[in-house]
């Protein structure tokens, strides 16, 4: 199978020069059509594609122009200088900041250290545009993208030549192509998920929330969507370059991550399952430290599952060429860990074994006797904190028939339904009042947003990332087969609604917005950033705030903007210098409302391109 055409040249690239002459809504209308009819017919489209333009007005139909930018000589004052942005050496075309293989190497390797974050210093940043690398095209949409990604978008065969027999990945072509997983999951993932799917409820919308630790290139994630689960998968950056940035060119979801010595960066009862599969973590190792830090993450009822070695070490202690004793031991040490933290063993067959997370404190006295607990109020703070040999507490129940932390709808019921974090008034400042007001408040926004940008309810757009997530309304308002929302909530924010997120069946992250994100460059299609430059305003500087958005941003993907008048003057400017076509609009209620809307669409450029970043 191979992709026509050269993307990477001007003659398929001939419909781009039409988008930036364009107004902004026709360059969404025209990239979308530009999609719809192939790459590698650039010539024979572009004059189609100009005929449209001439009369594509939605914008000026809508009488959507702001007129409170020019009035106040804030947002398109001429005298005012733009910084010209040059593009970076072709060497940081795969650039991850806080997870730079060089600066890794200067930790201590124990308990993976090195393989957590480990940002740059302020005089180290770049200040320059990452590029993509030649031949760089818009990714297949979902689900043939699970299947297949262009060779060019992430030019790595490390794992086809270090790792054949595991079939994870096979270069073909121009192409690559993922196999469902056959060396995790020998009779594919999709046999493998109906088989975890006879002991976990996934057919009914009980289990939602799933996380995937060491997950290679996220083949289990990508499956499940089948079920209607979304899963946050993450592995290392490690020696088998781009797992993750596999994963996310497959439209998966996955952040560069690992279990070393600091907690995840997720809430407490987040996840209604776990899993590693062939993993390699050390679950004995620190006295179950890794073990306990999951039980933090999962919910109350949730199922953590474990296949591979050392499950089935009777059978297999030969081929994964280990001592019978050492594996023996090691499947002792967890099913010990196991009971201490009061998960009841459900399921073992061949190299599956399921345990279950009790509902509630009643089941787990004798728990809290024999662990230390860990101090429950201080349960949220995780950021770059250190895990402990501690047992997370559970919240308080009045019987034992209730479900700690309450009990979930199921999806895609529970999107929409008052979250239990909520109902209980444990959330100080939300009430259930104000969280159905935010829900109807941002599907409002997001139906003014898709006037403008028409290609929000098409296939355009499958990773999306919002930047301060709040209650997650602006996910449950796009909620769709076609897209997920990475949630991400900033570390700075007053409060902090990330679990609330999770009771939703939404996924999320904590951050902080003055720091790079855990991900590979291009791995968003489509960023929303609502207010995030009034929340950091004299925190960091707006400039590397903008830069990681354009690194992470991928080539003709598009970023809404939702702030005052004033700030988004400033990021209009800068971006104007980053090979952004910008376009200001006011709120959906009228000009007179200071609240404005910027919506930014980044140029199509790779490396090697012409080092002018201004618009032609």
């Amino acid at each position: 199978m191979a992709i026509k055409g050269n993307p990477g040249d001007n003659r398929s690239r001939g419909p781009a020069s039409i988008f930036f002459v364009a107004g902004l809504c026709c360059f969404f209308y025209l990239i979308g059509a530009w999609q719809r009819s192939g790459s590698g017919k650039g010539d024979s489209i572009a004059l189609q594609l100009t005929k449209k333009a001439e009369d594509c007005s939605i914008l000026s139909n809508l009488e959507y122009e702001t007129h409170h930018g020019d009035q106040s000589g804030v947002v398109d004052d001429p005298k005012l200088e733009v910084k010209q942005f040059e593009p970076c050496g072709e060497q940081y075309v795969d650039y991850t900041p806080c997870h730079d293989q060089m600066r890794a190497m200067t930790f201590p390797t124990e308990n993976m250290n090195y393989r957590e974050r480990h940002c740059p210093p302020e005089e180290e940043k770049l200040h320059c545009l990452i590029p993509a690398p030649k031949g760089y095209i818009t990714p297949f949409p979902w689900p043939k993208s699970r299947d297949y990604v262009p060779f060019a978008n992430a030019p790595h065969k490390s794992l086809t030549v270090e790792k054949p027999v595991q079939n994870w990945v096979q270069y073909e072509g121009n192409l690559l192509r993922f196999p469902d997983g056959r060396t995790q999951f020998p009779h594919g993932a999709d046999a493998y998920i109906d088989q975890l799917a006879s002991v976990i409820p996934m057919d009914n919308g009980t289990v939602r929330t799933a996380l995937d630790t060491g997950c290679g290139v996220a083949s289990w994630g990508a499956y499940l969507f089948k079920k209607n689960v979304i899963a946050m998968s993450f592995a290392p950056r490690d020696s088998h370059e781009a797992q993750v940035q596999f994963a996310l060119e497959r439209g998966v979801p996955a952040v560069i991550g690992v279990l070393g010595t600091i907690k995840l960066p997720f809430p407490s009862r987040a996840f209604d399952m776990a899993h590693c599969s062939h993993c390699l973590i050390p679950w004995a190792a620190n006295g179950g430290l890794y073990m306990m830090e999951v039980d933090r993450v999962l919910r109350p009822g949730g199922y953590w599952i474990l296949s591979g070695p050392p499950i089935n070490w009777r059978t297999n202690y030969q081929a994964l060429q280990r001592p019978k004793e050492e594996l023996e031991e090691e499947q002792r040490m967890i099913e010990e860990i196991a009971e201490l933290l009061c998960w009841e063993k459900k399921y073992e067959k061949g190299e599956i074994a399921i345990w279950r997370k009790r509902v509630n404190y009643e089941y787990c006295s004798e728990r809290d006797s024999r662990e230390t607990l860990c101090d429950h109020s201080n349960s949220e703070n995780v950021w770059y904190k250190k895990m402990e040999a501690c047992v997370t507490p559970y919240p308080e129940t009045t019987n034992s028939d209730q479900v700690t932390g309450g009990e979930l709808k199921p999806f895609p019921e529970r999107l929409n339904a008052i979250p239990p974090r909520i109902a209980s008034g444990s959330l100080p400042g939300v009430s259930v009042e104000s969280f159905q007001e935010d829900n109807k408040l941002w599907k409002k926004h997001v139906k003014a947003y898709k006037r403008v940008n028409k290609l929000l309810d098409t296939r355009r757009y499958r990773n999306i990332l919002d930047m301060n997530a709040g209650l997650g309304s602006f996910a449950a308002a796009l909620e769709s087969s076609k897209m997920w929302v990475m949630n991400v909530m900033p570390t700075i924010a007053e409060r902090d609604t990330l679990g609330v997120l999770y009771d939703r069946g939404l996924i999320g992250i904590y951050h902080d917005w003055c720091e790079a994100f855990s991900t590979y460059p291009r791995t968003y299609d489509l960023i929303h950033a609502n207010g995030i430059f009034s929340l950091y305003k004299d925190k960091c500087n707006t400039e590397d705030i903008l830069l990681e958005m354009d690194r992470i941003l991928r080539p003709e993907g598009a970023v809404i903007f939702r702030d005052h008048a004033d700030i988004l003057g400033q990021v209009k400017r800068i971006a104007a210098g980053m090979r952004w076509k910008t376009k200001m609009v006011d709120h959906e209620d009228g000009p007179l409302i200071p609240e404005k809307v910027l919506f930014a669409v980044k140029r199509y450029w790779v490396v090697g391109d012409n080092n002018s970043t201004i618009l032609r």
